[in-house]
């Protein structure tokens, strides 16, 4: 998954050092949140059930046998879900469900298809991803948003990995989000991609130097709110070519939630014990604690 410009190292040693500072400015008309007490709406027991039945149904790629149940399972839990097909692409289709509100929308998304090497069941290169939206769906039905809250629109990309590694990756690659893109460009305010958010042990997210880095603030802010800002750290990690990048180059603004210093990235050593509930949780709150309070 993702195409990663060679600039990528350099940037995640400046974040690693501490970034540029862009990232410490409190955003105008966000509350303060210095607080130790974690929140607990987001149910990262349940989200990691979800984790694991993905890798129980071994490598998924697009097309195949395991992805169609895969894709059956987050329809029925899904509000309103329904399968949208990609044009141009046969057998391959968008998982995608809605929470009604103000239009446009905000789109929280995962890819739910895994790279097709022999044995990789992506854990959290796939699995971890589509384990926290799926959860967040399912919390934000139960929360109260403020007045005039927009519609959140929940989307499984389908066809992220690329089928041929010896072209350029948005070749063979990003073929759901592409044309989700699209389709529905003009009814999104906002995107978020969550895509490395379960890495096992001390998991620090930088923004994604081609994340929007108005809306990366007010995620960390929500991440403080949460408790969850140690995962979000000051600074800026390289550019990376994933889901996000047809919003962006649409003027959408977009994020990555993207920890590329996981080791396992395309090895079959992404498996359960790569991963963990609580980075699961870490990144879970935070997310839901943005969409719970957008208006």
């Amino acid at each position: 998954m993702i195409a990663v410009p060679a600039v990528l190292v350099v940037a995640l040693v400046l974040a690693l050092a501490g970034g540029n500072g862009e990232e410490t400015q409190q955003p105008q008309g966000e509350p303060a949140a210095a607080t130790a007490t974690r929140a607990d709406r987001f149910d990262s027991a349940r989200a990691w059930k979800h984790l694991k039945y993905q890798v129980g149904l071994g490598p998924r790629p697009a097309g195949s046998p395991e992805l169609a149940k895969l894709a059956g399972y987050l329809r029925a839990r899904l509000p309103r879900g329904h399968y949208e097909n990609v044009p141009g692409h046969p057998g391959l289709r968008n998982v995608v469900g809605r929470i009604p509100g103000s239009e446009p929308a905000v789109v929280l998304a995962a890819h739910y298809d895994t790279k097709n090497l022999p044995g990789f069941v992506g854990a959290n290169d796939g699995a971890g991803g589509t384990a926290a939206v799926l959860e967040i769906s399912r919390a934000l039905r139960k929360l109260k948003r403020p007045k005039g809250a927009p519609e959140i629109r929940f989307v499984f990309f389908d066809g992220e990995e690329a089928t041929d590694d010896s072209r350029p990756f948005e070749a063979t690659g990003l073929r759901g989000s592409k044309a989700y893109a699209e389709r529905h460009g003009e009814q999104i305010r906002a995107l978020v991609l969550l895509d490395f958010v379960a890495e096992k042990g001390a998991m620090r997210i930088p923004r994604e130097a081609g994340s929007d880095p108005r809306l990366w603030r007010r995620l960390r802010a929500a991440a403080r709110r949460a408790g969850s800002q140690e995962a979000f750290p000051a600074g800026v990690s390289g550019e990376v070519t994933d889901d996000h990048t047809p919003f962006a180059r649409k003027g959408i603004p977009a994020v990555d939630l993207i920890d590329f210093t996981f080791p396992c990235w395309h090895k079959r050593c992404d498996d359960l014990s790569a991963v963990s509930e609580r980075s699961l949780d870490l990144s879970g709150e935070a997310v839901l604690e943005l969409l719970r309070t957008w208006r």
